[in-house]
């Protein structure tokens, strides 16, 4: 979450008079993330996240996310809802942008996460999964393989001067990648972007997911390599193996990976690393004049990639016959 676009208070107000959610009794910005302005709206009936929607969210995106949310509520995973307004519609716009309100989860996100903590993240990810099975729409992933080439080509003339040879090391990755990148995995809904950010706990159970505003129709196991690399890796970039081992439990059992799966792991965790170094890349070098956002530093996810080109099995990662 971030704010990009400032939002006055006359816009606000006659925004919030198309719903029937209270009057405001306060509001802010929330500086945490890098894709959409966030604001945090505390009325006289509840809490509720304003959300509007920037950079890379497409509007023709919305209602595929929108109606995701909707789909997986009803399924019994605990998620943020759209609200309507008073002419049935979750999608509104305010200052320029396409917004919506959605609930407000209760529970907080932790920064330190435990191997219990992944464990419940692993079990939680693999409904997630199961509970979008059914789901009627489909999105491609647009953050995927054919997009890190063309992502790069933003970044390539200055990425030397956020780490020396940088370029070149990037370069070789993504032709490693594209000769190894596997096809043909069990599919469906993942979030893509399950961060530990947009997961709240109370106590060391799950209590909510958030931000599915890079949910898509991909590989499940690309979706289990983006938590292992969110969620297992110690601020010194060391991977903490009894960290991966109690998520990709909890992943199993609820969900089985398939042998095919368990074989491409490996190069989905690489694969993964390379899409948030090169989104934090093209950030960390663009972020806008006066814009109230912390870029996230992409060599984090470059000290990621070095781990895991040295991985030769899942095994490496925590996951036990």
């Amino acid at each position: 979450m971030a704010v990009y676009t400032e939002v006055s208070d006359e816009e606000l107000s006659g925004f919030l008079e198309t719903y029937d959610i209270g009057t405001v009794l306060s509001y802010k910005g929330i500086a945490e993330g890098v894709e959409n302005t966030n604001y945090f709206l505390h009325t006289t009936k509840g809490s509720y996240i304003l959300t509007l929607y920037e950079k890379r969210v497409r509007e023709d995106d919305l209602p595929f996310f929108l109606g995701l949310m909707q789909h997986l509520a009803l399924k019994g995973l605990n998620c943020p809802l759209p609200v309507n307004n008073r002419r049935g519609e979750a999608l509104g716009r305010v200052a320029g942008r396409p917004a919506v309100i959605i609930t407000f989860l209760e529970g907080i996100a932790v920064r330190r996460p435990t191997a219990q903590h992944c464990g419940a993240l692993g079990a939680a990810l693999a409904k997630l999964h199961l509970a979008g099975q059914d789901f009627s729409m489909r999105r491609p992933n647009a953050l995927s393989l054919n997009a890190w080439a063309p992502l790069f080509a933003q970044a390539e003339a200055q990425a030397d001067t956020v780490s020396a040879g940088l370029a070149e090391r990037t370069r070789r990755e993504l032709a490693n990648l594209a000769e190894a990148w596997p096809r043909n995995l069990p599919s469906g809904i993942i979030h893509a972007d399950l961060f530990t950010d947009n997961v709240f706990f109370i106590g060391s159970e799950v209590s909510g997911l958030i931000d599915f505003y890079f949910a898509c129709t991909d590989a499940f196991a690309y979706d289990v390599a983006i938590c292992l690399n969110a969620w297992c890796f110690e601020i010194d970039a060391s991977f903490n193996l009894t960290k991966g081992r109690a998520m990709l439990a909890g992943y199993q059992s609820v969900r089985r990976l398939d042998a095919d799966e368990v074989e491409a792991l490996p190069v989905l965790c690489r694969g993964s690393a390379m899409r948030f170094m090169l989104t934090r890349l093209v950030d960390w070098l663009n972020v806008p004049p006066g814009a109230l956002v912390k870029p996230k530093d992409p060599l984090e996810y470059d000290r990621k990639l070095n781990f895991h080109r040295h991985v030769k099995h899942a095994r490496e990662y925590g996951l036990e016959a």
